[in-house]
């Protein structure tokens, strides 16, 4: 059924009320279109399933006096919903209304009269001008994860005609009136309760969402509501935590979100916002957990390239080195020193990163003996892009600037380790940057979600991912 796609995304609990959001996502009128017609083919499976207990009784007939008849073994043939419609109640809720549905019967009938006379045959039942209209209340369980529920229903079935064939089926003409009441009450009487199994028929699949993801072994991020939904004539609006985590320790980063609100865009299913304060909580996590250091080998520099981690190779640019510590090779170790900053403005995301380069002689033993520490400054622009289920990006190096931090082999220039720290940041830094940040981070997803049509623009402070859907079986 069409709510258990939808009402998730509706009630990812539980609520963090007081903060605003880092990410928000709305549901549009074509969203709400898309899950009503997925609903429609759960319902009538549902309405197929109505049983139909058989009826017995008496009733006079003149001339022939008092008939006893039964119908049995009534199935439901078919269900036709011909309209439908759901619809957003500001302030409160969805409302689902069903109008001009039919149910066909067939069974059979059979009867006795004057005594010793007995007769059957078949007959069919067509239920037409049948309405429904229900509200559906969303809540939180228990265990912090939405709960629905089925707070008001009514069905009433506007006719009724019923056909009685072979034998004495005449008899049953007589008095089809009142048969056709029968079953009539019969049916509506159902309808509602099956309705409200349907809803809480939900309840179990809303069980499987965790509304927090994990993205590797270093974070996950949380996706729990800071405040209720906002229903409005057009869209459902949610406003979530979307904060990185380190996984088993939840400590806030220094700065919080500001508050951001989606543009009024119908043309997609669904609009997810991400906010800088997402990403920049990401750049928190990773550095807290010391995630963005990289030590650097020889090994990991391409074959094809003239220089090599050597202090031969560094001697020619600062002598002293190949006369300490001759015929040895080098390690380098780069690393953040303090939260790199991400920053979006239209059509452009950028990254400026604080950090260190130390360089290592690898003695014999395979001791580190120290050569010098760079300080590090780079810019860096993010290409974002969706992948499957999941937010990645890919870095270009825009500028790198060193100082010298600390010399262990006296005084050099440090701008003559330029080109060769710039070349080590282009082949190997940023390549292994871009191979994690390919692997992306989960967006707020539901059961087998598939994104289509998916359209990302970055705009001031944010990211905007519109998108239309598909719930693969």
């Amino acid at each position: 059924m069409f709510l258990c796609f939808w009402l998730p995304l509706v009630a990812l609990i539980p609520m963090t009320l007081g903060t605003n959001p880092g990410v928000e996502v709305r549901l549009t009128e074509k969203g709400l279109e898309y899950g009503r017609q997925l609903g429609m083919a759960s319902i009538q499976q549902k309405l197929k399933t109505i049983k139909v207990p058989d009826i017995s009784g008496s009733q006079k007939v003149s001339p022939i006096g008092k008939v006893q008849y039964s119908l049995s073994n009534m199935q439901i043939v078919d269900v036709g919903l011909q309209k439908s419609a759901l619809d957003l109640v500001p302030g409160t809720g969805v409302r689902l209304s069903i109008g001009n549905a039919f149910i066909h019967l067939h069974g059979n009938w059979r009867v006795k009269y004057m005594k010793i006379i007995k007769d059957s045959g078949s007959f069919d039942l067509n239920v037409n001008d049948l309405t429904i209209a229900t509200s559906i209340a969303i809540k939180s369980d228990e265990t912090g994860r939405p709960a629905v529920s089925s707070v008001s229903c009514a069905a009433a079935v506007g006719s009724a005609s019923i056909k009685f064939h072979g034998g004495a089926s005449w008899l049953y003409n007589l008095f089809k009136d009142f048969i056709d009441k029968a079953l009539r009450n019969t049916l509506q009487k159902q309808i509602c309760p099956l309705v409200a199994d349907a809803v809480s028929e939900l309840n179990p699949q809303l069980k499987t969402l965790n509304v927090v993801a994990k993205v590797d072994q270093y974070a996950e991020i949380e996706y729990s509501m800071v405040s209720p939904p906002t229903v409005s004539n057009s869209s459902i609006d949610l406003s979530l935590k979307g904060e990185f985590y380190n996984i088993g320790k939840h400590q806030e980063p220094p700065f919080s979100p500001a508050a951001f609100s989606l543009p009024p865009q119908i043309n997609n299913m669904l609009y997810i916002g991400v906010s800088v304060f997402t990403t920049n909580s990401a750049a928190f996590v990773y550095n807290t957990a010391g995630a963005l250091s990289l030590y650097i080998t020889d090994d990991m520099i391409p074959h094809e390239f003239c220089f090599r981690l050597n202090t031969k190779t560094f001697g020619f640019l600062i002598p002293q080195i190949a006369k300490r510590f001759p015929g040895l090779m080098i390690k380098l170790l780069v690393k953040t020193v303090k939260n790199p900053v991400i920053t979006f403005e239209p059509n452009n995301v950028t990254v400026q990163a604080t950090g260190t380069v130390t360089a290592y002689a690898i003695q014999a033993n395979t001791t580190l003996s120290p050569l010098f520490v760079l300080n590090l400054e780079t810019s860096v622009s993010v290409q974002l892009f969706v992948r499957e289920m999941r937010l990645a990006g890919a870095v270009t190096l825009n500028k790198m600037t060193l100082t010298l931090g600390k010399s262990y082999v006296g005084e050099f220039q440090v701008k003559s380790l330029d080109s060769i720290l710039h070349m080590v940041l282009k082949v190997v830094v940023i390549p292994t940057v871009n191979d994690q940040l390919a692997k992306g981070y989960p967006l707020p997803t539901l059961g087998k979600m598939k994104l289509m049509n998916t359209q990302l623009q970055v705009l001031k402070d944010y990211v905007l991912i519109g998108t239309d859907v598909q719930f693969m079986g």
